[in-house]
């Protein structure tokens, strides 16, 4: 269930990034799924923040309609991704790292909401909140990725030898995924 390509030499540094990482991944139905979901709402989040950073500088709050219209669309997608992700089974709602994630997902779609609306009204506040967007974005897809590795994690501990016990709590969980990266 690992990604063909270590996670050593992953870089990340765009958010099409982390949609073609997704992509590339190994994993069950579900865990495809999800994938392919979040990798959806990487590349959703790409185009907007595209947009808006191509947009020109001078004016205050940018008169693009092309930008609000990405920002509609992004509103969308994380609604649509959220919606998707409350009907994940029991296995992924009982990891830890999903309260976190839906928790992150909430503060996203606030944050989208305030831009467009910060977009529509033209306000001065676009700015500041585009740039929460942006950071909120990164927070996001960052617990979606652990998610995703928690959940593909646990998979390989069923199906590891029973000489190795397996970790009872989501904090021993996290301490042994954190252990088994510094290898």
């Amino acid at each position: 269930m690992v990604a063909s390509r270590s996670r050593s030499q992953l870089t990340v540094q765009s958010f099409g990034d982390v949609s073609r990482f997704l992509r590339s991944g190994v994993a069950d139905e579900e865990s495809r799924q999800l994938r392919d979901s979040i990798g959806a709402l990487a590349q959703q989040i790409d185009d907007a923040i595209t947009t808006r950073r191509a947009a020109p500088t001078a004016p205050a709050v940018p008169d693009t309609p092309e930008i609000t219209r990405q920002a509609a669309n992004l509103m969308k997608c994380v609604r649509e991704h959220q919606l998707f992700v409350t009907g994940m089974g029991s296995a992924w709602h009982a990891l830890y790292e999903m309260g976190s994630y839906q928790l992150a997902l909430r503060s996203l779609r606030r944050a989208v909401e305030a831009w467009h609306h910060a977009l529509a009204q033209r306000s001065p506040l676009e700015g500041p909140a585009f740039d929460r967007v942006e950071l909120l974005s990164w927070r996001t897809l960052g617990e979606g990725l652990l998610l995703i590795d928690m959940y593909e994690q646990g998979e390989n501990v069923h199906s590891e030898p029973a000489s190795r016990p397996k970790p009872g709590s989501a904090w021993q969980r996290a301490l042994a995924w954190l252990r088994r990266r510094r290898k």
